[in-house]
């Protein structure tokens, strides 16, 4: 007998692009009858709510639930509270998964007795347009320790999101849930999450369709010079954490996971608004002094590149005027 599949969809006033997202789902070729699917309004102010109540009517596996807005971690772990099958897997509302994904994931799952499957993606733009592969895919199914996963996520080559997965839903308990309140949530799950998984199969069908829209929670409003979204603070939190962790857990990817803070600092310098790089901006100081603390750290570091240790270190020494000037490099 085949095992059960829940697919968790949180939705938050995408009442334009749920009914092709959820559908999406419906379609797979997996049996409908081992297909749960569980889509959450989280507080919808537009006719989200109501759209996916009527797709819940249409369609016997489709489940509605509706909760007051908490973000996108409290809508999914409300979907895990639900959820009753035996391998989980997730998709965001604005994005939509080829009809074979799921019995192809839960294939590679069953014959190599894998907790955690990987299924490529694309990136689609609001155009139509492919965008360059944020993750390139394997040229053939791949089955990679849970270390060397992390050491891809660290050398930021690796897919942290859980959207292209499909995982056991034992290894979702009381402390495996989504931290509430971030945007980076996927990465911090994923990272502790490891530690559980006996090994992960990649694969290389793009089946998941990421679609980029302006005005996603993570994705910039590029016509905002001073929008800055909170993802960016999430990261270098989070590469924090992902030290701690190596230190205690991985030591020998340590060198590794400071080169994943570094990066991620630079990011965030990069992408801050030199209106919002003031002294009463105490994490952005924080993220400055670091790097001014860690100059030796970012020049013995053989992870990084010339051009990323350029970067840091004059970054370090005059934020606001290189961060200004490449703003207007880059016509921003």
């Amino acid at each position: 007998m085949k095992d059960k599949i829940t697919v968790i969809i949180p939705a938050y006033n995408i009442e334009s692009l749920i009914t092709k997202c959820v559908e999406s789902v419906v379609k797979q070729d997996y049996p409908a009858d081992l297909l749960e699917i569980i889509v959450v309004d989280d507080g919808s102010t537009d006719k989200t709510g109501q759209i996916i109540d009527e797709l819940s009517n249409k369609y016997s596996n489709v489940h509605a639930y509706h909760k007051d807005n908490g973000g996108s971690s409290s809508a999914r772990n409300l979907g895990l509270l639900h959820a009753t099958g035996d391998y989980i897997g997730f998709v965001d509302s604005d994005d939509y998964v080829d009809p074979r994904m799921y019995s192809v994931l839960m294939s590679a799952a069953v014959s190599n007795e894998a907790d955690m499957v990987q299924i490529s993606r694309d990136e689609i733009d609001e155009d139509g347009n492919k965008l360059p592969d944020v993750v390139i895919p394997p040229i053939e199914p791949v089955t990679i320790k849970p270390k060397d996963h992390l050491r891809k996520l660290l050398m930021h080559t690796g897919d942290a999101s859980f959207c292209t997965k499909l995982v056991k839903r034992s290894l979702f308990t009381d402390d495996m849930l989504f931290p509430e309140g971030e945007l980076n949530e996927d990465f911090y799950l994923m990272i502790h999450m490891l530690e559980r998984v006996n090994k992960l199969v990649i694969l290389p069908q793009q089946y998941y369709h990421v679609f980029y829209r302006t005005g996603s929670n993570s994705r910039r409003k590029k016509e905002d010079k001073d929008y800055f979204p909170s993802v960016f603070t999430d990261i270098v939190r989070n590469s924090d954490v992902a030290l701690e962790l190596v230190k205690k857990s991985f030591p020998e990817l340590e060198d590794i996971a400071k080169r994943f803070g570094f990066v991620q600092r630079l990011d965030y310098l990069l992408h801050i608004p030199v209106s919002k790089m003031t002294r009463d901006n105490d994490f952005y100081r924080s993220v400055v002094s670091y790097n001014r603390k860690n100059i030796i750290g970012i020049i013995k570091n053989s992870y990084l590149t010339k051009k990323q240790k350029a970067y840091l270190l004059i970054l370090a020494i005059a934020p606001r005027s290189v961060r200004a000037l490449h703003a207007k490099i880059r016509g921003l």
